[in-house]
């Protein structure tokens, strides 16, 4: 390990806000920060929760102005917090996926002759020059690009071919449909355009003083990068640049991938060695994507799950296995060559556990609340099961169009008898086995999706081969901290060795680019991120034991249960599925805003 006043800096670059956090050789946090863009510069950029919008034409976007002051401002206040710049080895970062920075051909040059006695804004964004060719970055939120959307999705036959080939179907945010778009929108702008970057590869590249690669897990979120060949897709680039001159041309645009994500990309510019006093040969590592540093921050081992229990449900997986398809989508690993990492994103979570509670309220002297919601869900029956040949209940609840599977907001209950196969629908009025049945609807959705992923393994202990489930599985978010969620969560899921809560606060991202620097500047020779990580990581810091994992008898259960559950989804997605008028069901606590979201946009996107 190295000295133990060695520090280092991991970035995040979200839509709301740029935080940094300063860590020691041994993961200590040492100081962070942030600059909040709505309270530090609502007023002069006239942004709402980060961004603009255009309604009229679905557009989302944010001014890369800011995200230049954000830099210095939240250097600056790191240095009043007391971080001396001196002891800093490497840094890193994270940015939201998958917004494009377009630099001009002016970029390299401002880029590298900075002043340190001026703010970054003052060089690279003034009314004489610019290093961008366009002065927006599309947000993840954008939904401008259905057309391209669709072309995307055609272009290779169908929608799956598209995912097997880049990871994921197409979606509105992501670079290929949004570069298509951008080049044939604004013609003038994309001629002046020099180079392509993402929000992470922005960020490092004002750090390091020139354009810096794209990572190799950051650039499977574009639509545009073949995963298994490991380079950019010719037929996805032509389809973006309008031709096969074209495509060489944006090949250029985007530049070579390094396939190490822990790559040395250079030392720090010589403008915040001057203006903030970091050592001339502190080294800029790779930056990535909010949701791969995500994963970073816990040294997830292959087959470990993260699950989110906010008011959206995410499922992050780290696995050797790829299998990709158009509901969910595959990256690579953001360390690990050899591994990837699975995501699950899910519009409903926290908000239709919620409304379920709230049914519970039968007068005023007895609201609502969760003891009353806990105390039904744990004494119901498997899925509402009486008996072990009992038909199963099964149910959807989606106060919010789905993305996975793709319907619109509505509820739907149904009876599923194993022996027999039957299952028919029933009626969808609530009944106190619902408090058991939302949480177990939203565990076998993962458990569906995530199965071809998992491994059988051997009990080390009994010796006994158990059916294949994740190792361990975390709880994050707000739903983490109920004990009754998190016990079915196992009994659903499984996992060998439990479940467990992770709390490492609200820089997760920061973090977790923290630790990528560390990993990438102390490094020995074939030395994992999860090896160097793993051995430094106070996992009794961060993690609880919550709940028991895999349980005989109860898991076998459940695999029978997502068999109905599958066919209850196909049943469901043929009566209201993405194009179709709602058939059954009825419409479940949907707002206005959730019903005119699903006429002007059909696809789901992730953060």
């Amino acid at each position: 390990m190295a000295g133990t006043e060695d520090l280092y800096l991991g970035f995040d670059l979200s839509t709301q806000q740029l935080k940094c956090a300063a860590v020691s050789s041994d993961l200590k946090l040492k100081h962070e920060a942030k600059v909040d863009f709505d309270a530090d510069f609502g007023k002069k950029y006239g942004i709402e929760k980060g961004v603009l919008t255009n309604p009229s034409e679905g557009e989302v976007f944010a001014p890369t102005a800011m995200w230049l002051e954000a830099v210095d401002l939240v250097l600056q206040r790191m240095r009043e917090h007391g971080l001396d710049f001196g002891k800093i080895k490497g840094l890193s970062g994270a940015g939201m996926q998958h917004g494009t920075v377009f630099w001009s051909k002016e970029a390299e040059s401002l880029l590298s002759n900075l002043d340190a006695k001026k703010t970054l804004l003052e060089q690279l964004q003034t009314e004489k020059t610019s290093a961008f060719a366009h002065p927006h970055s599309p947000n993840w939120q954008d939904a401008s690009t259905q057309i391209q959307c669709d072309e995307y999705d055609a272009v290779l036959g169908d929608p799956e071919t598209l995912a097997k080939v880049t990871g994921s179907k197409a979606h509105h945010r992501f670079s290929g449909p949004q570069i298509k778009r951008f080049r044939t929108k604004y013609p003038e702008h994309y001629e002046n355009v020099s180079r392509i970057s993402l929000v992470s590869s922005f960020l490092a590249s004002v750090f390091l003083g020139k354009v810096a690669p794209i990572d190799i897990s950051d650039v499977t979120g574009m639509n545009l990068w073949d995963i298994n060949k490991g380079q950019w897709h010719d037929t996805l680039l032509e389809l973006a640049a309008g031709s096969k001159d074209g495509a060489a041309d944006l090949r250029q645009k985007l530049g070579h991938v390094p396939e190490d994500g822990g790559e040395n990309f250079g030392r720090i510019s010589d403008y915040f060695v001057k203006r903030y006093g970091f050592p001339s040969d502190a080294k800029i590592i790779a930056f990535t994507g909010d949701n791969p540093a995500t994963i970073l921050a816990l040294p997830l081992r292959s087959s470990d799950a993260m699950v989110s229990l906010g008011t959206s449900t995410t499922f992050l997986m780290s696995t050797s296995t790829y299998k990709p398809a158009g509901a969910y989508h595959f990256m690579n690993h953001p360390t690990t060559a050899g591994l990837y990492m699975f995501m699950l994103c899910y519009k409903n979570g926290g908000l239709a556990r919620e409304q379920i509670r709230d049914q519970f309220n039968t007068s005023a002297t007895h609201p609502a609340n969760w003891d009353t919601f806990n105390d039904t869900a744990l004494s119901t029956p498997l899925v509402a099961q009486s008996g072990k040949d009992g038909a199963m209940r099964l149910g959807l609840y989606f106060p919010r169009p789905e993305i996975v599977p793709n319907v619109r907001a509505g509820q739907w209950r149904y009876s599923y008898t194993p022996g027999s196969g039957e299952i028919k629908e029933v009626a969808a009025d609530f009944l106190p086995d619902d408090a058991r049945n939302i949480v177990e609807s939203q565990m076998l959705s993962l458990r569906l999706r995530s199965f071809p992923l998992v491994k059988a393994e051997t009990n080390t202990e009994t010796g006994v081969e158990l059916p294949p489930q994740p190792r361990r599985v975390y709880l994050v978010g707000g739903g983490s901290a109920n004990n009754a969620i998190a016990k079915i969560c196992g009994e659903v899921l499984g996992s060998h060795d439990g479940v467990y809560k992770l709390d490492i606060g609200g820089n997760a991202c920061a973090l977790g680019s923290a630790y990528k620097a560390i990993w990438g500047v102390e490094r020995k020779q074939g030395q994992t991120f999860e090896d160097l990580i793993g051995s430094r990581w106070d996992e009794k810091q961060f993690t609880k034991r919550v709940a028991d994992g895999y349980q005989k008898g109860t898991f076998e259960t459940y695999g029978e249960a997502v068999k109905g559950f599958e066919k209850m989804e196909q049943i469901v997605i043929g009566e209201v599925g993405e194009g179709k008028k709602q058939a059954s069901g009825g419409v479940f606590m949907a707002s206005d805003t959730d019903a005119g979201a699903a006429g002007r946009s059909k696809r789901g996107e992730f953060i």
